[in-house]
C-alpha cells in the first residue's frame, strides 16, 4: 500500500479586524475555511497560495510571510501538510467567477469565528489564525523551489 499526504496551501488575510474566509460545500456539508487548496504539479507554494486566494475569493494578494506548516491527520485517516501564508491584499475582482465549491466569501471577526467553531472545515483553520494573532511570521527565504 502506498501512503501519500495532501500538500495544501492556505492564507490568513486580515482587514479591519476581520478575516477573509470562505464558506464552501464539501461532501454535501457547508463548512468555513481559509482560502486554501492543493499544490498543483509544476507550481511553487507561493504560486499556489496566490492562485487559491484568487480562485476562491476574487482577491489578488502578495504573500510576505509564512505563518506555519501544519501536519494533520483527519478523522477520515487522510494526512494533510498545510503551508499557511499571510500577506497584503491587492486588487479585488468582484465579478470573477469563483471556484464551484465556494458558496460565499466571508469577512469574520475573531468572535464570530469562535461562535461558528463547529462549522470550521478542520482544526487547521483556527490554529492558523491563532498563530497569526500570536505574531508568528516566518521569512519566505526558508522556502526553496529547486
Amino acid at each position: 500500500m502506498r501512503w501519500s499526504a495532501h500538500i495544501t496551501v492556505a492564507a490568513v488575510l486580515e482587514r479591519d479586524s476581520r478575516f477573509l474566509l470562505v464558506q464552501e460545500n464539501i461532501a454535501g456539508k457547508r463548512v468555513i475555511n481559509q482560502p486554501a487548496g492543493h499544490l498543483e504539479d509544476n507550481e511553487t507554494l507561493l504560486q499556489a497560495t496566490r492562485r487559491e486566494v484568487l480562485e476562491e475569493t476574487g482577491w489578488h494578494y502578495q504573500p510576505h510571510s509564512l505563518v506555519g506548516i501544519y501536519h494533520w491527520k483527519s478523522p477520515d485517516d487522510e494526512t494533510f501538510l498545510r503551508f499557511c501564508f499571510t500577506g497584503n491584499l491587492l486588487e479585488h475582482e468582484p465579478q470573477r467567477e469563483l471556484d464551484p465549491a465556494i458558496q460565499q466569501v466571508l469577512w469574520l471577526e475573531q468572535q464570530e469565528m469562535q461562535k461558528r467553531a463547529a462549522q470550521m472545515r478542520s482544526p487547521l483553520v483556527q490554529k492558523c489564525i491563532d498563530d497569526y494573532l500570536r505574531g508568528v511570521r516566518i521569512d519566505l527565504s526558508v522556502l526553496n523551489h529547486i
